[in-house]
């Protein structure tokens, strides 16, 4: 069981990183796929698909856009934009590495767009995509976009998701995108193969909290704009879970043994199934699965 567990997240995390997944692989119906644009504050908007939620600042000077889902979708991606504003699509940042976030990149660049991301992206991306695919500006810190009257502000955070992940803050419409370290229909995903981490997390998310003010509204990586409570929310839960899972361990449980112990059962009617991302947890705590 363990060792069929191991190889199954292996070849996730593979198929996630060259921008496929599962449904891709069995001829998904890409023209099926809804795509709609919805405002968030000030110039921001949000495209939802497949993939991650795609953050766009629109004004005279052009769209920045944050992540760009999966290939087969790039082209639809924008069109749809067109269908917001006649002005081009300049520059993308991308929160992180994988493919349902950075699986249109190639295609993009291949528009002109001019593209983002933290030095660590760029060097997983290395030798597993093609080169046009890859960020042409990198930072290992900061960088800010100044356009449409608004700050874009991207910033490293500590190895949550992945190690290279990224925030966004739109300054002037105070939005903040958090990329897949936040989720509002999902439990999170400790991506170790990645460079994801327990405590990067965390301190991601005390991050994202502290920035946070009553009026900000955050898109998260999969699912609803939220607000700062919803992220406290989040954090919370991890912080119960992790408390149950870290005394399994002392006890010397199976991973079986924390799966059927029921440590996430009142949380699993709002973020779905937990068993990724308590196999995430059970091995940063110590446990061997």
């Amino acid at each position: 069981m363990r060792t069929t567990l191991l190889f199954q997240c292996l070849i996730s995390a593979l198929l996630v990183l060259l921008g496929v997944n599962a449904h891709a692989q069995q001829g998904d119906d890409w023209g099926a796929v809804e795509l709609r644009v919805e405002h968030v504050a000030g110039s921001i908007h949000m495209l939802i698909g497949r993939g991650g939620n795609i953050g766009l600042s629109i004004g005279d000077d052009g769209v920045v856009m944050i992540d760009d889902q999966f290939a087969p979708l790039s082209a639809r991606i924008a069109e749809t934009i067109r269908g917001v504003t006649n002005e081009e699509i300049r520059f993308l940042i991308n929160t992180h590495v994988h493919g349902d976030h950075v699986g249109g990149n190639e295609n993009f660049a291949n528009m002109g767009v001019l593209i983002f991301a933290n030095d660590k992206v760029r060097m997983r991306m290395v030798g597993n995509v093609a080169h046009a695919a890859l960020p042409v500006v990198t930072f290992s810190d900061t960088t800010t976009l100044h356009l449409n009257d608004e700050q874009v502000h991207a910033f490293h955070v500590p190895p949550a998701h992945t190690d290279g992940d990224s925030f966004i803050h739109f300054r002037g419409s105070d939005v903040l995108h958090l990329g897949d370290v936040f989720r509002t229909n999902n439990f999170p995903y400790i991506d170790i193969s990645s460079g994801g981490t327990l405590q990067g997390t965390l301190d991601a998310l005390a991050m994202a909290i502290g920035m946070a003010g009553p009026d900000t509204a955050v898109i998260p990586g999969h699912g609803n704009v939220s607000k700062r409570e919803d992220i406290v929310e989040f954090r919370d839960m991890i912080l119960v879970v992790m408390g149950r899972v870290a005394e399994l361990v002392d006890d010397g449980a199976s991973f079986a043994d924390v799966l059927s112990a029921g440590t996430t059962a009142e949380y699993e009617a709002k973020w779905g199934d937990p068993e990724r991302f308590l196999s995430g947890l059970y091995q940063e705590l110590g446990g061997q699965l």
